[in-house]
């Protein structure tokens, strides 16, 4: 417990400096570190160490992050995004055929997948910092969301978990806590929209923000139990040992690539803050 809580601590001081200067470059090329080092660690969980397979996904989760921020025209990059995927795609598939079997079909899907989904995940929290006039304040929603979540869920199965969620998946997850979690990150939400409406002069649905705060904290429930089914199917314990007492860059964002994907699309459909609508 002491070695998480240090971990913790110490991750904190190193995020607060890149969120306070996330309008800079500091946050896209954070994000792009931490992007690639992912990617790595699910390379290396799936048992794919030829740098001939890699480099590509590294080089793509390295650039699409300064992509997202600086390339204004949406049509300009949604071109470049799917023709840089469509190339990777049909590049793995041209590796597996010419690997005479030595590098199956169901490895390169999953390392494509898998790839596109925490490239697109990480690019998602650059898209809602830039997002409006609200960014700037917004995109924290998904961190709130994630590690709230997480936190409370722990603590609310240590406190009353009785009945397991999951077993077959994660043993310790219980009913009752996935229903703490899910509370305080409901409260949490409002939490924050009262702190932006008083320190800030936004103008918070709240409605929307609680039932935000209900969605996010299940589908962050939902990623940390992809992560870990991954990692049962392959028979690891943790992604890498980047973070001692809680394990790899994964092991610490699997709810964070989750929510930044959900809340980019709850942006693009409602207004959190700004006109209430309900």
């Amino acid at each position: 417990m002491k070695t998480r809580i240090l971990t913790a601590i110490v991750a904190i001081c190193v995020l607060l400096p890149v969120l306070y200067f996330s309008g800079t470059v500091a946050l896209p090329a954070a994000i792009a570190a931490v992007a690639v080092i992912s990617i790595y660690e699910m390379l290396k969980c799936i048992g794919i160490r030829k740098l001939y397979i890699s480099l590509p996904l590294y080089a793509s989760a390295a650039v699409m992050p300064f992509l997202v921020r600086y390339v204004e025209d949406t049509g300009v990059f949604a071109t470049v995004a799917f023709s840089a995927a469509s190339v990777i795609l049909i590049y793995l598939f041209a590796v597996c055929v010419l690997s005479h079997g030595k590098l199956t079909f169901e490895m390169l899907g999953t390392a494509f997948v898998a790839s596109l989904y925490i490239i697109a995940a990480y690019s998602a929290i650059i898209y809602i910092r830039d997002l409006g006039d609200h960014g700037k304040y917004l995109y924290l929603l998904i961190f709130i969301g994630a590690w709230v979540t997480d936190t409370f869920a722990y603590f609310s199965g240590m406190l009353f978990g009785k009945h397991k969620l999951i077993p077959d998946v994660s043993p310790k997850k219980t009913v009752e806590g996935s229903v703490g979690g899910t509370l305080f990150c409901a409260i949490a939400f409002v939490v924050f929209g009262v702190i932006m409406n008083t320190w800030f002069g936004t103008d918070a649905n709240f409605l929307l923000l609680a039932v935000g705060g209900v969605f996010m904290a299940v589908i962050a429930q939902i990623g940390d139990l992809i992560m870990s089914v991954i990692k049962r199917h392959y028979g690891i314990k943790d992604y890498g040992r980047i973070f001692p007492g809680h394990g790899g860059m994964l092991d610490r964002f699997d709810s964070v690539l989750i929510v930044s994907l959900g809340l980019a699309v709850m942006c693009m459909l409602v207004s959190l803050f700004g006109i209430n609508l309900l």
